[in-house]
């Protein structure tokens, strides 16, 4: 039986270019997902009714969520981004780093953001600590790591720095059992499988990392910034990772990729 998790990422809300058109009630009628993950940014300026808006809008969807920030989600202005950095966000998320367990999904979040960096982020050893537990007692259900900061990049979109130490962060997860590690950020989507980046000697523990491209275009000149969002299908053999590119009207599959989980090669 295949279950589902629809990612969404960027929604950037209360940017006048970031209004949410977009309509996602038919790919969730289509897929119904068990989980719905927005992977930060879900506001422009981090403001309470950019929050409140970004809110309404994820819980309209009547479905699971787990929700981490982005480096929009804090304020914009000083002292707030410091004395306040979370505020707003943990007041309908009540936690940065959420967990969410069922039978076929055990998902942790990881804050990326940090209140000095405005574009790159970093995960601590605490973090990953505590990811590593959770993870670790995810069983056969797949295991999922989100943070908003990409740990890979689309080699078309080089300016933006991926999440510090990305090499630590990606073996330690990896270390944790984790096979699917999810972000956003950089609003196109990259998505690329341990084995096709690193020299397999056999065995290896299969471990997809998956960049989802924005829902939101507060830029919508600035070249390569597609509308869309990723759909992922399992079951106990394969992960696929379907591609949704949002087109004036209506979502569009634009690619289909499929991996082997475990340390299986694909059929």
């Amino acid at each position: 039986m295949l279950t589902r998790v629809l990612h969404i990422s960027d929604l950037h809300i209360g940017a006048r270019a970031a209004r949410p058109e977009w309509a996602l009630e038919p790919l969730l009628e289509r897929f119904d997902p068990e989980l719905v993950i927005a992977s930060g940014d879900l506001t422009h300026r981090g403001t309470r009714a950019q929050h409140d808006e970004a809110a309404r809008l994820l819980r309209g969807l009547g479905r699971q969520l787990l929700v981490v920030p982005g480096n929009h989600d804090i304020p914009y202005t000083f002292p707030k981004r410091f004395t306040r950095t979370f505020a707003e966000f943990e007041r309908h998320w009540e936690t940065t780093e959420p967990v969410f367990r069922s039978e076929r999904i055990v998902a942790v979040g990881l804050n990326s953001v940090r209140a000095w960096r405005h574009q790159s982020g970093g995960i601590g050893d605490a973090q990953l600590a505590r990811a590593t537990s959770v993870l670790h007692d995810g069983g056969g259900a797949l295991r999922v790591a989100v943070l908003h900061h990409h740990p890979i990049g689309a080699p078309w979109r080089s300016r933006k720095r991926p999440v510090a130490r990305r090499g630590h962060l990606l073996s330690a997860l990896v270390d944790a059992g984790a096979e699917l590690v999810v972000a956003g950020h950089i609003h196109q989507s990259t998505v690329a499988e341990r084995r096709e980046f690193e020299v397999a000697a056999g065995g290896e523990h299969g471990v997809v990392v998956s960049v989802a491209p924005g829902l939101g275009q507060p830029r919508p000149h600035r070249h390569g910034e597609a509308r869309g969002l990723h759909v992922y299908e399992f079951d106990a053999t394969h992960l696929h990772v379907l591609t949704y590119t949002w087109r004036e009207s209506s979502w569009e599959l634009t690619a289909r990729r499929a991996f082997a989980r475990g340390t299986r090669a694909l059929d």
